[in-house]
């Protein structure tokens, strides 16, 4: 999806209807600032008020993902045009997760194996020792949870079993056994619990 294109089209189809963005975003119960964005081709409107603005532009979803009027005879054509895109638009999303997620935690055991040896070698033995070492580790497991939340919600866990696709709840994926991104799972299909490879959608 282009949103430079569906910006400018947001605009011309506010300008035809005579409203202003203040006016337009008055309707919608949301900042003249939002409108602004979604013109400038910075922001998506939100999914939760795309209706009611396609209602309030007369234009349909379709027309407004698109960007563009569509006339009946081009329509089924943008429509499968419009469905790879986004198709290829949340594959996009999901891989930057997906490598936000590594990042996160090589960062994290680099500095906790950095912050283990600085507190092992160069602080005295004692209090502040332990201290340091109990901060350190602290310190890792925050992004590790941040981590493990970004990959529940990418993608899924395939059971190894029967093949079902299983996309635990945060707290599932915590409790599970794991081994890199392949958890110990129950699969709610076949009722058995097998170790469950994480699969992107």
């Amino acid at each position: 999806m282009n949103q430079i294109k569906i910006g400018r089209f947001i605009a011309e189809c506010r300008k035809k209807s005579g409203l202003t963005q203040r006016q337009l975003a008055e309707k919608l119960n949301i900042t003249d600032k939002a409108i602004s964005k979604w013109e400038r081709g910075i922001a998506l409107p939100d999914t939760s008020i795309m209706l009611e603005l396609c209602d309030i532009l007369f234009i349909s979803v379709n027309e407004l993902l698109s960007g563009e009027k569509i006339d009946m005879e081009n329509s089924k054509q943008k429509n499968k045009q419009l469905l790879l895109d986004m198709a290829k638009e949340l594959e996009r999303k999901n891989k930057t997760i997906w490598s936000s997620m590594w990042a996160i935690m090589i960062v994290s055991m680099t500095a906790l194996i950095a912050g283990i040896f600085i507190a092992a070698f160069l602080i005295p033995e004692g209090v502040w020792q332990l201290v340091t070492i109990l901060g350190v580790c602290v310190i890792f497991l925050i992004p590790c949870f941040y981590a493990l939340k970004l990959e529940v919600s990418v993608g899924a866990y395939k059971c190894k079993n029967c093949g079902h696709e299983i996309v635990p709840t945060y707290s599932e994926a915590l409790r599970a056994m794991h081994r890199g991104t392949t958890r110990h799972l129950k699969c709610p299909k076949c009722n058995k619990r097998t170790w469950c490879k994480k699969v992107l959608k």
